[in-house]
């Protein structure tokens, strides 16, 4: 049986993690240890711990936030890194027949990844910087609410009454900008991989489609790119109750050409989704 990798990319809240979960049930291996349940992924992250440690130690040996959340370019490899990454490589290659991994950190080294593993499949996950943006709002302002609603019951109500809709505002106005920031990045990352691959070697899918259209991708894994896997529904992982709704982010972004630019990337990657 031919070797075969799939490299899930998306930005992060795009998305990947559900369908990380969908291809784990439908038989793909994608980690040996993966990383679990936290803030808005409460049913896992499914990233595996070994190339999510690897992009962790990356970013922090170019003084970059581990999250991932950063709009910086990193341009190469230690020779240490690349190495390191290899070996990685290497051991996946002899265990198993087809594997892959999903980490959205993973967009940042595409290029690295397309030297290291140049037959490898993309799979490319693309979710609207609107929603993507509002997600990642949502979940990094929780973490303030929980520090609040953690203290006395005085403090808490100050909190609620008073104090919280200010701070919220404050909060979205700082970080909306720098989240959409990310998103482009990411994404151009992204744009820039896809437009050195052949054809057959990436699709690209509209997330917010896939409930509808499953069966489309799990035939063009099977019968395309030559996966053995077993069908499993995707509604059966999809919760449209953990979706929230978007937040108008005219109001907390005032740099109108960075939307702009958002807008157009936006476009240009879905001349790029085949049927979804």
């Amino acid at each position: 049986m031919q070797k075969r990798t799939l490299i899930i990319a998306g930005m992060h809240r795009s998305g990947t993690s559900l369908i990380s979960n969908w291809l784990t049930k439908c038989g793909l291996q994608l980690g040996e240890q993966l990383l679990g349940p936290g803030w808005g992924n409460e049913d896992g992250h499914f990233e595996d711990v070994e190339f999510l440690k690897m992009h962790e130690e990356v970013l922090n040996n170019n003084h970059l936030p581990a999250s991932g959340l950063t709009d910086v370019q990193i341009d190469t490899f230690s020779i240490y890194e690349k190495e390191k990454l290899k070996s990685i490589i290497k051991i996946k290659q002899q265990l198993y027949d087809q594997w892959g991994w999903k980490d959205p950190r993973t967009c940042l080294f595409l290029d690295v990844y397309q030297e290291l593993l140049p037959q490898a499949c993309y799979l490319i996950i693309l979710r609207d910087y609107q929603s993507v943006v509002s997600s990642l709002l949502r979940r990094e302002f929780k973490e303030v609410d929980q520090k609040y609603m953690s203290r006395k019951y005085l403090s808490r109500l100050v909190w609620q009454k008073f104090r919280r809709a200010r701070r919220l505002k404050k909060y979205y106005d700082e970080n909306a900008p720098k989240f959409l920031k990310v998103w482009i990045a990411y994404n151009q990352d992204i744009l820039n991989c896809i437009k050195k691959l052949n054809n057959d070697s990436f699709i690209v899918v509209n997330y917010s489609l896939l409930n509808r259209a499953d069966t489309q991708l799990f035939s063009f894994l099977e019968n395309n790119w030559n996966f053995s896997l077993k069908y499993f529904k995707f509604k059966d992982v999809f919760k449209e109750s953990q979706i929230g709704k978007d937040i108008d982010l005219d109001q907390h972004i005032t740099n109108k050409m960075l939307i702009g630019t958002a807008n157009r990337l936006q476009d240009e990657l879905k001349s790029f989704i085949q049927f979804f």
